[in-house]
């Protein structure tokens, strides 16, 4: 499967971003999506996984200002990011697995090619 992820840009502190990963090829319906972010000299950090069945997941830092979701009509998997602070910039990365849906980066077998998101406080 191929992501494309976009949606990334210049948003100032308190302001609002929709980031969205489509996936080509394979059946999307089958897999568990998540976003990843990494900032410069940090690690890859998990910010939100959703399962096949809908069920999602979130980094304590993102809890209640970001949602995850995914239209399988669409085969696009979004990431709605309310209430940025300036810690939340980063390159954001979506990520496919068809048994993976944990918090631990190196289960995912596809990545997309990453977005910046710059949030100036």
């Amino acid at each position: 499967v191929q992501l494309q992820a976009s949606g990334g840009g210049l948003v100032q502190a308190g302001g609002s971003l929709r980031l969205s990963c489509t996936a080509s090829g394979r059946t999307f319906r089958s897999y568990n999506m998540a976003w990843f972010r990494q900032a410069p000299g940090k690690e890859r950090e998990f910010v939100a996984v959703i399962n096949r069945s809908g069920g999602s997941a979130y980094a304590e830092s993102v809890k209640g200002r970001f949602t995850i979701s995914r239209g399988n009509a669409a085969n696009t998997v979004s990431l709605q990011m309310n209430s940025l602070k300036p810690e939340d910039t980063a390159v954001y990365y979506c990520a496919a697995d068809e048994t993976q849906w944990s918090s631990t980066a190196r289960g995912y077998t596809y990545w997309g090619q990453g977005t910046q998101v710059t949030v100036s406080s």
